[in-house]
Order: C-alpha cells, then sequence, then structure tokens
C-alpha cells in the first residue's frame, strides 16, 4: 500500500513541477509557478524521507 500511495506523491509532484515550469514561462504567473514548483520539491522530500529504511 505504501509503494502505491508514494507513486501516486511522485506522479503529483511532477505534474506539479510541470504545470510549476509552464506557468512561469509561458503563462507568466510568477508567483503561482514558484509556489507549485516549491510544492512539487516538497512532495518529492517526503517521498525521500519515507523511503528511507530504518533499519
Amino acid at each position: 500500500m505504501i509503494g502505491a500511495i508514494l507513486s501516486v506523491l511522485m506522479l503529483a509532484g511532477a505534474l506539479l513541477v510541470g504545470g510549476g515550469i509552464y506557468a512561469v514561462a509561458k503563462m507568466h504567473d510568477r508567483k503561482r509557478g514558484i509556489l507549485m514548483i516549491v510544492a512539487g520539491m516538497v512532495m518529492f522530500g517526503n517521498v525521500l524521507i519515507a523511503s528511507i529504511p530504518l533499519d
């Protein structure tokens, strides 16, 4: 179950980063784009922390 959750988080993070880059580059909405990129990076960080074994 945890694998599926981490997979969904990775997909959501990639979509947020991609959408943020699109917002900054094409739509000239810098504030919203930067926030989307930061949110995607936070998701990647959460996946990284959750996938570290606790041995």
